[in-house]
């Protein structure tokens, strides 16, 4: 078997491994958060944990939307085409611009609406301030989002690896400094590490905006950005490639959102324990989505010269790297799980209710893995509109019936909300994978 995928796992660790490097950043940089909130105080660590449930969905969203430029790129540059990628980018970063607005908005409406989801009273306060200051941030990850899949359309990984790994120092440094009042800065709590990640956030869009124009090796892609003619065209392209990521996005992440709603009604403990889980589930998560999004590109880059063969020979290999991984992230929460939910909270209730999540939560790691394998791929062939029906399947079908019944009907809390996660991700795996068998056949694929 290695000799059949060799250069296929090298392609995609030369891919895969910046985008490996910044989400251990973001890994690294969400871990910090975590302590440092749930050092400061347990109120903090469950309003953030509500707040960040809340805002989870509309980031992914974008960052979903933006994902749509990936395999368009990806084809272009497969076929040598630089200025069509920088052209591509220009109407790209416009509508992303837009959607970031538009959910922007929606998010601004339901600031007014907070406390009508059954959170405790005493956290209200803490909830308000800080839900508005990651309000502020919306804008600079769309533009940032843009930028990013479009160096990894054109294999570029790196250059966003830098920027974010910059940008997630400055955040841990702004927490330290805001969350506690080091150094004469004021103690703000729960709001400083609000403003320490909105100032990463603007840092890193600045920073990489300004690498692309003004770096020599771009300049074939910065020339193509610069011609306005067509941007219509580009703009409907993109939205037809990217809405039905953004859905999909959207409607996954609403139930990990809901769940945090769920275990809210169970109390600050159970929230803040959630909370925990979830900031560790990312160790996983985080290194999927590295070798899913090294798997999108190589699929897109293979669709470019109509290779079906490369297409599936390059997702079986993703898929065994991140099956791998599943296994590394579930022997370190077996053996290390206390340890790692010691580092988060010093609180014994929150411990043990975060020590209940743990089964649940290494069943969830071999199913993530292997739907964010197949997503990606599905994704690389620009074919998405099949993510739709599997994220309405998956998550609001079975998902949130499922949760309902284990968490509230059972009374198992968090716990429930948990085993909902392994049965909502296993559906999705399934389906996923079927589809995308169904798409890559040769007489399924259409070229336009």
């Amino acid at each position: 078997m290695w000799n059949k995928y060799k250069e296929e796992y090298k392609s995609l660790f030369r891919l895969g491994l910046p985008v490996l490097v910044t989400q251990v950043g973001i890994i690294v940089v969400n871990f910090a958060d975590t302590m440092m909130v749930g050092a400061y105080g347990v109120d903090e660590l469950a309003a953030a944990a509500f707040v960040n449930s809340l805002f989870i969905i509309p980031i992914v969203m974008q960052m979903g939307f933006a994902q749509g430029l990936t395999p368009l790129v990806g084809a272009l540059f497969g076929k040598g085409e630089k200025k069509e990628v920088g052209h591509t980018l220009h109407g790209g970063v416009q509508i992303n611009l837009v959607v970031s607005l538009v959910l922007t908005a929606i998010m601004g409406v339901l600031f007014f609406f907070v406390d009508r989801f059954g959170q405790p009273e005493e956290l209200l306060p803490l909830i308000r301030q800080y839900y508005l200051i990651v309000l502020t941030t919306m804008l600079p990850m769309a533009a940032f989002n843009s930028f990013q899949q479009t160096c990894n359309g054109f294999n570029d990984t790196a250059m966003p690896m830098w920027m974010i790994l910059g940008s997630n120092v400055m955040n841990i440094i702004g927490n330290w400094l805001l969350i506690f009042g080091h150094m004469g800065c004021p103690e703000l709590g729960l709001a400083g590490a609000g403003i320490s990640t909105m100032l990463a956030r603007y840092a890193a869009a600045i920073a990489i905006v300004l690498v692309f124009f003004h770096r020599k090796r771009y300049s074939q892609y910065s020339v193509g950005f610069r011609i306005k003619d067509g941007l219509g065209d580009v703009r409907r392209k993109v939205w037809v490639t990217s809405y039905p990521v953004m859905i999909q996005s959207g409607v996954e992440c609403s139930l990990w959102s809901f769940g945090a709603v769920v275990s809210g009604w169970f109390g600050k403990i159970q929230l803040a324990a959630y909370q925990v889980v979830n900031t560790m589930a990312q160790l996983g998560f985080m290194t999927f989505i590295s070798f899913g999004t090294a798997t999108s590109i190589r699929v897109a880059n293979y669709m470019g010269v109509y290779d079906i063969r490369g297409v599936r020979r390059i997702t079986l290999a993703g898929l065994h790297l991140n099956l791998v991984l599943a296994t590394a992230a579930s022997l370190i929460f077996i053996f290390g799980g206390e340890w790692l939910i010691h580092c988060f909270t010093p609180d014994a209730a929150v411990t043990a209710s975060a020590l209940t999540l743990i089964l649940p939560l290494v069943i969830y790691q071999y199913m993530d893995a292997t739907q964010l394998t197949y997503i990606n791929a599905i994704r690389g062939t620009s074919h998405v509109q099949p993510l739709l029906w599997i994220s309405l399947c998956s998550y609001v079908i079975v998902g949130i019936p499922v949760l309902l019944l284990f968490a509230e009907v059972l009374q198992k809390g968090n716990i429930g909300v948990y085993y909902s996660f392994d049965v909502a991700l296993a559906v999705a795996s399934t389906m996923a994978t079927l589809i995308f068998y169904h798409v890559v056949r040769k007489d399924k694929i259409y070229y336009t």
